[in-house]
C-alpha cells in the first residue's frame, strides 16, 4: 500500500467536491447495487455515477489475497490495459506497511522512480495522477484492498477530495460484504448439498449390502465403521487406486466389493486374488496369466486375473506379501497400464482399478527391503483404515445377529438367540481374528447348542475365558515340557494340532499362521499338504 504523499499546489479554479452532490451519487449507487450481488457487474455504473463527484478516467479495485501479499484486480473501467497483470505482489515496504490511510500521486513521472511497476502499468495508459483509498470489512477492523480514480490530468486530486472517495470506498465495501455473504452462502448450500448426496449415496450402498449373505454383509452401527464407508462412497466415483489396511478379518473385501458396486466399474467383473495364499510362481501365472508352455504342466494358455477383472476391479488381498519379481511388475501395472503373461511377448493392456489391501506394516516393510517404495507410494493413492472389532463394539451384537441368521440355513436349523451372560462375554472379548473370528465362533456355537439358546458354555474357550491366547494356540512363551505318557508322544499328531489351531486362530489367513507357528510360507504350506490340511 502507498503512503500519503504531499499535496502539490491546488489546480486553479478547483473547489471541494460538493456534499449534496455526493449524497445523492451515494444514494443511487445504492439503487443501482439492489438488483445484484456481484460488483463487477455494475462496476461502469457506479464509475460513471461517482465522476460527477469525483472526476477520473479509470476507476480501480484491488482486493487483497488470504495470505495478504499480493493485489488482485477484481474490477476495472474501461479498455483493458496492456501489461496488467491480474495480481500484482506487494513491495517489501508495502507489507510492512500495516495501515495507510490514502495515497495521492499528482504526477506519476515526475514522483515514482523509473523502474516502478505501478509507473510503468499506468504511463503506458497515459494516467498522469491517482487517488487511492482503503477498503475495509468489518467497520475498521479488516483491510480488504482499494478503491483507485485514475485520472490522465496530473494534479487532479487534493486532500478535500479524501473524504468523498472514502465514502464511495465504504459503498463499495458494503456490495463486497454483501456478495461475500451470497458466496459463502452459496458454497456452504453447495456443500450441504454434496454431503446430502453423499449420505444417500453411503446409505444406497449400505442398504444394497446389506442384502448380500455371508461377509459381504455391511453392519455399520459403529461411527468408526460409519467412516470407513463414507470414504469408501467418497473414492468410489471415481478410478483412483485405493489401499485398504487393517487387521486380518476385518472385512477388507467386503469394502473393496463396496467400491466396485459404487463405482462406474460396477457393470464389470470384480476378480479376487490372495497374494499370501499362493506360492510365488504359481501367484503370478494367477495374477498375469501365462502362455503354452510357459512352465512344466502349461498345456494351453490361461488368462490371469489382470484380464478376467478387465472393465471391473482387481482387489490384491495381502498384497504386502508379494514377492520382488511382482511387486515389479505390479509396478508396471500401475505405472504403464500393461503387462505379459508368464511366457509370452505380447504386450496386454490391463483396464483394471486395482483396490489392494494388507495387514502389515508397509513402512517397516520398506525399511527392510522387503516392500518397493515406488509400489508403495503408487498403491498408496487413497488409503482406507479398517478399524478392528474391538475397535467398534457397537457393532459385535448387530453382526452376531445377521451371522446367527445366516448360520440357522447352513447348519439344518435355526438359532433360537444367545443369553444375556454370553452376549456379555461377546462383547468383553477383544477378537484379534475380527469379524471373521467372530462369525468362526458363532458357527461353532450354533452347532454345539443343537437348536437350543447358546450359552457361555457354547463358545470356544477363548472366548469364554475373554482374552486371546487362551485357546488351543497360546501366544507368549514355552512353559515347561509336559509329563510325558507311557506310550510315549506322537510328535506328528502334537504338530498337526498346532498347524490347525494356527490356522483357526489366524481365521483361515496363512501367512499370520505361518508367523504364529515360527514358519515360513513354503514350510507352512508343505505341513498343510502333508497333514491333508
Amino acid at each position: 500500500m502507498g503512503e500519503n504523499h504531499s499535496v502539490n499546489p491546488p489546480v486553479p479554479g478547483a473547489a471541494p467536491r460538493a456534499a449534496d452532490a455526493l449524497l445523492a451519487a451515494l444514494a443511487e449507487i445504492a439503487r443501482a447495487a439492489a438488483g445484484t450481488l456481484e460488483i463487477r457487474e455494475i462496476f461502469e455504473k457506479v464509475s460513471a455515477i461517482v465522476g460527477r463527484v469525483l472526476p477520473h478516467d479509470r476507476l480501480a479495485l484491488g482486493l487483497l489475497d488470504e495470505e495478504r501479499t499480493e493485489v488482485q484486480i477484481h474490477a476495472l473501467t474501461g479498455p483493458p490495459i496492456d501489461g496488467l497483470p491480474d495480481r500484482i505482489r506487494l513491495t517489501p515496504a508495502e507489507l510492512d506497511r500495516r495501515e495507510w490511510d490514502y495515497e495521492i500521486i499528482g504526477d506519476i513521472p515526475a514522483e515514482l522512480p523509473p523502474d516502478s511497476p505501478r509507473r510503468q502499468i499506468m504511463s503506458r495508459d497515459g494516467i498522469r495522477s491517482f487517488l487511492r483509498v482503503p477498503i475495509f470489512f468489518e467497520g475498521r477492523w479488516q483491510l480488504a484492498g482499494g478503491l483507485v480514480f485514475l485520472s490522465r490530468t496530473p494534479h487532479l486530486y487534493r486532500e478535500e477530495d479524501v473524504p468523498a472517495a472514502r465514502f464511495v470506498a465504504d459503498q463499495v465495501a458494503i456490495l463486497l460484504a454483501h456478495q461475500r455473504l451470497a458466496e459463502e452462502e452459496r458454497r456452504g448450500a453447495a456443500a450441504r448439498e454434496e454431503a446430502a448426496r453423499l449420505k444417500a449415496r453411503v446409505e444406497r450402498l449400505t442398504e444394497e449390502l446389506e442384502a448380500r449373505p455371508g461377509y459381504g454383509r455391511i453392519v455399520a452401527d459403529s461411527d468408526a465403521w460409519k467412516d470407513v464407508m463414507l470414504q469408501a462412497a467418497k473414492v468410489a466415483p471415481t478410478d483412483t487406486t485405493v489401499l485398504l489396511l487393517g487387521e486380518s478379518g476385518t472385512g477388507k473385501e467386503v469394502v473393496a466389493r463396496a467400491i466396485h458396486r459404487a463405482s462406474p466399474r460396477s457393470a464389470g467383473p470384480f476378480a479376487a486374488l490372495n497374494c499370501a495364499a499362493l506360492p510365488d510362481q504359481l501367484l503370478e501365472s494367477e495374477l498375469f496369466g501365462y502362455e503354452r508352455g510357459a512352465f512344466t504342466g502349461a498345456t494351453s494358455a490361461k488368462p490371469g486375473r489382470l484380464e478376467q477383472a478387465a472393465g471391473g476391479v482387481l482387489f490384491l488381498d495381502e498384497v504386502g506379501e508379494t514377492t520382488p519379481a511382482v511387486q515389479a511388475k505390479l509396478l508396471r501395472v500401475l505405472e504403464e497400464r500393461e503387462f505379459q503373461r508368464l511366457g509370452g511377448a505380447k504386450v496386454l493392456k490391463a483396464d483394471v482399478r486395482i483396490v489392494a489391501a494388507t495387514n502389515r506394516d508397509l513402512a517397516r516393510a520398506i525399511a527392510r527391503g522387503e516392500f518397493r517404495e515406488d509400489l508403495y507410494y503408487r498403491l498408496h493413492v487413497f488409503e482406507i483404515r479398517l478399524p478392528p472389532l474391538r475397535e467398534r463394539r457397537e457393532d459385535v451384537l448387530p453382526l452376531t445377529e445377521v451371522f446367527l441368521a445366516e448360520v440357522g440355513p447352513a447348519i439344518g436349523r435355526p438359532v433360537p438367540g444367545i443369553s444375556r451372560e454370553a452376549r456379555e462375554l461377546l462383547l468383553a472379548y477383544p477378537w484379534p481374528g475380527n469379524v471373521r473370528e467372530l462369525r468362526n465362533a458363532l458357527e461353532r456355537a450354533a452347532i454345539l447348542c443343537e437348536g437350543g439358546l447358546i450359552t457361555a458354555a457354547h463358545l470356544p474357550i477363548s472366548v469364554s475365558r475373554g482374552e486371546p491366547g487362551s485357546g488351543p494356540v497360546a501366544s507368549g512363551a514355552v512353559g515347561p515340557p509336559p509329563d510325558f505318557p507311557p506310550g510315549g508322544v506322537d510328535l506328528e499328531a502334537v504338530e498337526r494340532s498346532y498347524v490347525k489351531g494356527a490356522l483357526e486362530k489366524s481365521g483361515g489367513n496363512k501367512s499370520r499362521a505361518a508367523r504364529l507357528l515360527g514358519l515360513t510360507r513354503a514350510q507352512l504350506y508343505s505341513r498343510l499338504e502333508k497333514y491333508g490340511l
